[in-house]
């Protein structure tokens, strides 16, 4: 239920918050899409198109720029690229708090490696994707720089619409195919495969036709997508990307670049795979959140929610912004909540600097309501918060649960009816507002 719950929010949050989902991809516009999934390093997804059989850049990941510089020479070559590994996009056009403009740098010898990785390795990398906190570099990826005559885009997603795989293909890869996608949608061609047979070499060279890959290179380029099918079913993938798919000098057909995600759901499968998640790219509240079973994405607003159940959350964050207040976060307790994951919730929305208020809004049908307030009352005495904090309880034991509030000496505000608790939230978070970029020192302590 968890990880259905989370998928179905991420979707829609993608629609309604699209500043939380800053790359508007092809693939999440062609097809409903889980955004939250298990995504792998550059250089993980390219040892698995390794053993695959798939044609590769010869490389190798490094964690120092020691490590790097060895690399290179091994490489036995001066044409190289350096390449941050960090789990967002728009790394080329990214920015370093060491000053160094790009994450993916083409260099001419191991030491231009050396001095390039000395500057990403451990610097925080700033994308469109990131945010203004950017998220940390630890390794680099050093490969071959290969040249090529043509570029092509390849994608195999999981689409809805059509009940299986699909592949997403054009002509114009080594660019951004959203763009491609905006502006010359004809040039993108999607296909769907029969997940009872396969993409079979016969079908893919009609793919490869389709994208205007030259003869000689088809039966190559079809090869290597039939492999790269082969491995979206064999490790549960939902995505495989391959930008670009290029034709060399040489006339050989090279998966020059890789982006894979994979189905939580299979991480009872796929052990090894689930154990190379890098914990460091991820939101630490989020870490936090999962850690506790409960779901939570972070957002750009000043109103923390916490809520039972992701249509009540969509909906109170919702009825936030018509009253024109933003909220700062989604907080899905779930259906079977304990005191401590309440009192946990309340941990990691205190943790955010932008809360200036907090709006609790549960709906008790499988959660008991005087569960909530036995968190919420606990977390408040703990953690001594300053800021409002708003109460909307309905449900099983709510008289309990509002006793309990009552007795507890704490000065919750307590509100029957959702739009008057949304009203009340935004208008307590504005004055908290006000008043810190007036400098007054106003605080809204729970103890009385």
């Amino acid at each position: 239920r968890t990880q259905v719950t989370t998928r179905f929010m991420a979707a829609r949050l993608a629609c309604r918050f699209p500043r939380l989902f800053a790359r508007q991809e092809l693939l999440c516009a062609l097809r409903p899409t889980a955004v939250r999934c298990l995504s792998l390093h550059e250089y993980m997804s390219m040892n698995l198109l390794r053993e695959a059989g798939v044609t590769i850049p010869r490389g190798e990941a490094a964690s120092t720029p020691e490590e790097a510089y060895e690399v290179a020479k091994r490489l036995g070559t001066n044409d190289l690229v350096v390449k941050a590994q960090v789990l967002a996009g728009g790394r080329g056009k990214g920015r370093f708090d060491s000053g160094l403009e790009g994450g993916v740098k083409i260099v001419y010898s191991p030491k231009d490696v050396l001095a390039v990785s000395n500057r990403m390795i451990g610097h925080t990398l700033v994308t469109k994707q990131t945010g203004s906190q950017g998220r940390v570099c630890n390794k680099v990826f050093v490969c071959e720089r290969l040249f090529s005559r043509r570029e092509y885009y390849f994608a195999i997603v999981l689409d809805r619409a059509m009940k299986g795989p699909a592949v997403i293909a054009s002509a114009e890869g080594g660019v951004d195919i959203e763009k491609v996608a905006a502006e010359s949608p004809e040039a993108i061609v999607k296909e769907p495969i029969d997940i009872t047979k396969g993409l079979s070499q016969h079908q893919a060279e009609g793919i490869a036709e389709k994208i205007g890959m030259t003869d000689h290179v088809q039966k190559e380029a079809a090869e290597h997508m039939v492999k790269l099918y082969d491995l979206v079913i064999k490790r549960d993938a939902s995505l495989l990307e391959i930008n670009p798919m290029a034709e060399d000098t040489s006339g050989r057909v090279v998966c020059m670049d890789c982006k894979i995600n994979f189905d939580d759901n299979a991480d009872f499968r796929q052990k090894e795979l689930f154990e190379l998640k890098d914990w460091s790219q991820e939101d630490h509240r989020e870490v936090r959140a999962t850690k506790a079973g409960l779901n939570y994405i972070g957002l750009d607003g000043s109103i923390g929610c916490l809520v039972n159940g992701a249509g009540l959350a969509m909906a109170t964050m919702d009825i936030i912004k018509l009253h024109g207040g933003e909220p700062a976060n989604f907080l899905d307790l779930g259906g079977g909540a304990q005191q401590n994951q309440v009192t946990e919730a309340f941990n990691i929305l205190s943790e955010d600097s932008n809360v200036l208020a907090i709006l609790v809004n549960i709906f008790g049908g499988i959660m008991r309501c005087d569960v909530i307030a036995r968190g919420i009352i606990a977390a408040a005495s703990q953690l001594d918060l300053k800021i409002p904090l708003v109460v909307r309880l309905q449900g099983t034991r709510v008289d309990d649960a509002k006793a309990l509030i009552a007795t507890s000496g704490l000065r919750i505000l307590p509100c029957d009816d959702l739009d008057e608790a949304a009203k009340m939230v935004v208008r307590l978070s504005n004055i908290v507002q006000m008043a810190r970029e007036a400098a007054v020192d106003v605080k809204f302590q729970l103890p009385i």
